[in-house]
Formats: structure tokens, C-alpha cells, sequence
């Protein structure tokens, strides 16, 4: 026996919420005020300043940081796919767990190999955005590199160079941030271990978090209230 119509409802509403999350936060007005976009303008302007500067020493340990912190959760995704993969090696001892706890509820093997399974799809999933986002990080240091130094290149040429640098850079974030939007669906994932009941609460506890560190936090207010 697979998964019971009560888990193909939960894992519906938590395939349904990420996609919403998606639209939500990279395709519809709301989401162009959202703390990521409102970074990925700043990142521009990042670039934009650059070219005032003659030592590009501190933009390149700037990008060096986002390569290096990108680098660390793409390695943290193996570690996670390998811990989810072990699971399914204790498939009995983990089902005597689960079904002790106070809201666990009876299971069968079948449907904890799809649960684990899944796990790891979406840990496999953010290490491929980790690592996109590390390589693309890689070409903006390029990109950044390839910008004429002053004196050295027309303005239109110069503006030209970092607004490509600002562009793969936005890029490079944009994968980021969604390698990172995986890490906390997953953490929301755990839920159905235990229920899936807990499973659509996690969902939505997760959604509501991110909804407003997104759309209503206090770190995109510092953004937007330069005075505040």
C-alpha cells in the first residue's frame, strides 16, 4: 500500500504552496517590492558605483563572499541527500520512532520510502541551485573583472561592462535565493514524517515566515525607511 488520500491532499497543498510562493515572490507586482528584489536593484547599483572606483580590490572580496557562503550550503545539500539516503537503511527502526510519538500515526513502508525519497529530491534540487549559483557567481567575477578600468574605456563601454556584471550577478542571486527557498520547504517536508496533519501545518507555518520576511520584515524596512 502507497500513500493514503490524506497524504496525496498534504503533499498537493505543499507542491501548491511553493509554486504559489514562487509566483508570488518573482512574478507578480507584489513581489517586485520583495526583499530579494529590492536587493537585486542595490546589486546593480553596486555595480554602477564600481565603476567610480580605480581599486576593484573590495568588489572582488564582495563577490569572493557570496561564491564562498554559496559554496557552503552547496555542500551542506550533499550532506542532507546523504543523511536522507541513510534513512532508508533504518526503514524499521525509524517507523517504530515515528509511530511512538504523539501525533505520529501509523505508516507503511512503501509511503516512508516515497517521504525519504522526496526528501532528497529536494535537497538534489538545491544542490543544483547551489551550484548554478556558485558558477554563475564565478562569471560575474569575470564579468567584474572585464570592466574597463577609468581612463581606460568610453563611459558607454564602461556602463555597458557593469550593467552586465549587475545583470549576472542578480542572476547568480536569483538561483541562490531559490536553492535556499528549498532548504526551508524541506524543513517543512519533515512534517509528514510524523503526520500529515503536522505536514500541512508545517506548510503553512512556513509559508506565513517566509510570506513576511519577504514582504513585511524588519530587514526590508531598513531598505525602504533610510530614516527609520
Amino acid at each position: 500500500m502507497g500513500l493514503s488520500v490524506l497524504d496525496g491532499a498534504a503533499l498537493a497543498f505543499f507542491a501548491a504552496a511553493w509554486f504559489a510562493y514562487h509566483i508570488v515572490v518573482e512574478k507578480t507586482p507584489a513581489g517586485r517590492r520583495s526583499l530579494n528584489m529590492v536587493m537585486d536593484v542595490h546589486r546593480r547599483v553596486w555595480m554602477q558605483n564600481m565603476l567610480a572606483r580605480d581599486n576593484r580590490i573590495m568588489d572582488a572580496n564582495i563577490n569572493a563572499t557570496l561564491q564562498n557562503g554559496t559554496a557552503f550550503f552547496a555542500s551542506t545539500s550533499l550532506i542532507a541527500i546523504g543523511g536522507a539516503l541513510t534513512l532508508l537503511r533504518s526503514t524499521e527502526d525509524a517507523l517504530n520512532l515515528f509511530a511512538e510519538l504523539p501525533f505520529g500515526l501509523a505508516t507503511t513502508r512503501v509511503a516512508w520510502d516515497i517521504k525519504v525519497l522526496g526528501l532528497a529530491v529536494i535537497f538534489v534540487y538545491a544542490f543544483y541551485k547551489f551550484a548554478w549559483a556558485y558558477r554563475l557567481f564565478n562569471y560575474a567575477a569575470i564579468l567584474l573583472g572585464a570592466v574597463p578600468p577609468l581612463g581606460q574605456g568610453g563611459q558607454p563601454e564602461m556602463e555597458a561592462a557593469a550593467a552586465r556584471a549587475g545583470r549576472m550577478n542578480v542572476v547568480a542571486g536569483r538561483h541562490f535565493n531559490r536553492g535556499q527557498r528549498a532548504f526551508f520547504f524541506a524543513l517543512a517536508y519533515l512534517g509528514w514524517f510524523i503526520s500529515a496533519y503536522v505536514f500541512v501545518a508545517s506548510t503553512a507555518a512556513c509559508l506565513v515566515v517566509m510570506g513576511r520576511r519577504q514582504l513585511a520584515s524588519d530587514a526590508l524596512d531598513a531598505l525602504e525607511n533610510a530614516h527609520g
